[in-house]
């Protein structure tokens, strides 16, 4: 008895190390497992290696005059509206990962939310201005940047055209294209120049650059239609091309709209122009 002991224990004592073992590595891959979801889940700016990136923007209110109080009401709710523009845009950065071409993140994204600051920190300029020293130089504000996180991806996604039934490859995916890479359509905008009143003369420049300016950015959009014929997915024109150049043209509209305020009465309802159609 005496000397099987010794092998009892022995063998008692290799179960248990065995068993501290088995224990120990299950801590080891539940701990590895555990940080691997820290990683993932550790606050907006973490990252996986698969993370779009965050958008980043710079600050508007730190930028701001003092704001008389008849206008504090309006600033404010851009200020707000600032904010979330940019949680829009960071949530479209992340359900759009893989789409487009390599420019889609600033033709889809960045672009339209440039366009859209523009507009925003223009009515906090011209509410600030009713009543004080307009404020300049704040559209230089609007331009937002990616913060890639160690991951390019989202910058310039990986853009491989869907395949089509029938071997056509990604064009139906340009809305209005419908498979035929010879008929893109045009773009149509509606007229403002006929919906303007009687413009003062001391508006007129400022009137005339800006109705120049909706000119050239149809242009560019039917340009930019055809050059994109095949990208993207099934909203491609829509979140790349009409929905920016609609944001555009209401930064534009906006503009001729205070110039003709500032010396008569200012245009009501010009921002209902803004949206463009595509034709075939």
């Amino acid at each position: 008895m005496s000397r099987a002991l010794p092998k009892y224990n022995k063998r008692r004592v290799a179960f248990i190390g065995g068993a501290a073992a088995v224990a120990l590595s299950g801590t080891v891959i539940a701990g590895f497992a555990l940080a691997g979801e820290t990683s993932r889940n550790g606050g907006t700016n973490a990252r996986t290696l698969a993370g779009p990136g965050t958008i980043s923007c710079p600050d508007v209110r730190s930028k701001l005059p003092a704001v008389p109080a008849t206008a504090r009401a309006e600033v404010d709710r851009n200020l707000a509206l600032l904010d979330t523009q940019i949680q829009e845009a960071n949530k479209r950065l992340v359900d759009t990962v893989g789409q487009g071409g390599p420019n889609f993140v600033q033709n889809a994204i960045l672009g339209p939310l440039k366009d859209k600051r523009v507009a925003t920190v223009n009515r906090m300029a011209t509410a600030i201005g009713r009543t004080a020293a307009r404020p300049q130089g704040l559209e230089a504000l609007a331009p937002c940047t990616l913060n890639a996180g160690g991951n390019a991806a989202a910058a310039t996604p990986k853009a491989t055209p869907t395949k089509q039934a029938g071997g056509n490859a990604g064009t139906s995916g340009n809305a209005g294209n419908s498979g035929n890479t010879n008929a893109v359509g045009t773009i149509s905008c509606p007229d403002v120049r006929s919906k303007l009143p009687a413009v003062p003369a001391t508006a007129r420049a400022e009137v005339d650059r800006n109705l120049a300016l909706l000119d050239t950015q149809i242009q560019e959009a039917n340009k930019r239609l055809v050059d994109t014929v095949g990208q993207g997915g099934p909203n491609f024109v829509q979140n790349a091309i009409l929905g920016p150049l609609k944001d555009k043209r209401v930064a534009a509209i906006d503009r001729i709209a205070i110039s003709i305020g500032r010396t008569a009465a200012k245009p009501q309802g010009l921002n209902s122009l803004a949206a463009c159609t595509l034709t075939k």
